[in-house]
């Protein structure tokens, strides 16, 4: 599943490429699934985009809110006009004289009013790559919970936009063990998290990938071949289980926790 850089990238492209050009959109579902929200949508523009956590909003004026969230099938192509015969399921389709945007296979994408709109927001928990978003609201809920924190970083109604691959990173560089209950963080260890996570989703968003090793364990520093993986980027321990331990060079560690697969070393992480 996308985590939120991902989102945000998605909520920039789409404005790029039709809200700033300013001009009424073709839309249309090929597939089927959307076709009486794109028959409002058709003739209309696209004012404004955004992004919480792994949701992503496109703004239609008095219409509403194009909702949409990929899940773990969902993608967003994005090519120029004139759009080529859609190919596969097609949930929505976006043109315009320079440009056109294909949805497919979403878990959701639905047209909202503001008010429901709202109402996402506020069941999410804050999002690093929103500016404004208060990490407090997140640290109040941890702090007194006795749930690992490693599953605390995944709800997204604790905290909005993370996913397996920053949760495993973020708890690595900062050596706090995944089991470790939330309510056993203390202030500063949770202000060191989410000032990283912020800095590292930010890199993301510019890069489209994630990279969260620091500059003396790149391959370049440490002589060794790049990661080879399809979701890119270096990390430390997400996707490594059995492999050395870049600091340490301990074995990396998986197990499953709320059927998601963790990654820690145990060297660097005691309990």
């Amino acid at each position: 599943m996308p985590e939120g850089h991902i989102i945000h990238r998605l909520a920039a492209e789409y404005g790029s490429h039709f809200s700033e050009a300013g001009t009424p959109v073709g839309a249309s579902s090929p597939q089927g699934k959307f076709s009486d929200g794109a028959a409002l949508l058709d003739g209309q523009r696209i004012d404004d985009t955004d992004a919480h956590g792994k949701h992503l909003f496109l703004g239609f004026g008095p219409l509403g809110w194009v909702r949409i969230h990929l899940g773990l099938y969902g993608r967003v192509a994005f090519g120029p006009a004139p759009a080529p015969a859609p190919v596969g399921a097609v949930r929505l389709r976006l043109t315009n004289d320079t440009s056109y945007a294909d949805l497919r296979g979403p878990t959701a994408c639905e047209l909202i009013t503001a008010e429901e709109k709202q109402a996402v927001h506020d069941r999410l928990g804050p999002d690093p790559l929103r500016e404004h978003d208060d990490p407090q609201r997140a640290w109040g809920r941890i702090s007194r919970s006795r749930g690992p924190i490693a599953a605390l970083l995944m709800d997204q109604k604790v905290l909005a936009g993370v996913g397996n691959v920053y949760r495993a990173e973020v708890l690595f560089r900062h050596g706090i063990d995944p089991y470790r209950p939330g309510r056993d963080l203390d202030r500063a260890e949770w202000d060191a998290i989410w000032t990283d996570l912020v800095a590292l989703m930010r890199e993301g968003v510019r890069h489209g990938r994630i990279d969260t090793v620091r500059p003396e364990h790149t391959p370049e520093a440490m002589g060794r071949p790049p990661r080879v993986d399809d979701h890119g980027g270096e990390v430390y321990v997400y996707r490594r289980a059995g492999q050395p331990c870049l600091v340490c060079g301990g074995e990396v560690h998986t197990a499953d926790l709320e059927s998601r697969n963790l990654f820690w070393c145990p060297g660097c992480q005691p309990r």
